[in-house]
């Protein structure tokens, strides 16, 4: 299936980079230093997903911030996030073989995660990669996170892909459900959860370490 899709869709996150816990150390600081709520790390990381608004809702309840207080504390956040993972950005071993291999190929490839668009062009730019992306749609250009198929279908739509012919790379399972809710096949990257937590996802081609088990 892999060598008939038309284009390659990836997440940020734990699928090109191995960084979760670069923000997870962001907003562990925040949330126990500067908002004095007392959460231990393991406490904190399954919350790892989805918009800024959308982690602090779910640690603190509806209403609790006011917007501006969330656009402060996301501002923050991610200033930390970039400062504690610069020093060590790199792609998964790979990544680029294999972004050089697909555009030789002719396949069209795109982003699409809930990062913001300052935190992709970190990367991004960061990788030098931006040649291999016709389409990249991060949270300002959705309405609805993940596992809503919104984030996919803009950027398929964006490539002018068919969504059944592309191929999500993935590594949690809101995305992974994300891709099937777009009627799009997904490949597992191993990095932030265990094939376990994937069962019952009818979508899932393989599950891989890293990028140079699938050249």
């Amino acid at each position: 299936m892999i060598q008939t899709a038309k284009a390659y869709i990836f997440d940020l996150n734990g699928t090109m980079i191995n960084d979760m816990d670069y923000h997870t150390q962001a907003w562990h600081e925040i949330i126990t230093n500067d908002l004095n709520k007392q959460l231990t790390w393991d406490e904190v990381a399954p919350e790892m997903y989805g918009k800024n608004k959308e982690v602090l809702t779910r640690i603190f309840g509806q209403h609790h911030f006011t917007d501006d207080e969330i656009v402060r504390l996301s501002t923050q956040k991610e200033k930390r996030y970039q400062a504690l993972y610069k020093p060590k950005l790199e792609g998964l071993t790979g990544l680029i073989p294999f972004l050089e291999k697909s555009k030789a190929d002719g396949i069209k490839m795109g982003i699409g995660s809930a990062a913001i668009l300052d935190n992709i062009e970190f990367v991004v730019e960061g990788l030098n990669i931006q040649s291999f992306f016709d389409s990249i749609v991060g949270a300002e250009h959705v309405q609805e996170s993940k596992p809503h198929p919104e984030t996919f279908l803009k950027v398929a739509a964006d490539l002018q892909i068919n969504p059944a012919d592309c191929i999500v790379f993935e590594d949690a399972p809101k995305g992974v459900e994300a891709a099937l809710n777009a009627g799009m096949q997904c490949i597992v990257l191993t990095t932030s959860h265990t094939i376990k937590d994937f069962e019952g996802y009818s979508n899932i081609l393989c599950f891989a370490q890293d990028y140079h088990s699938l050249m």
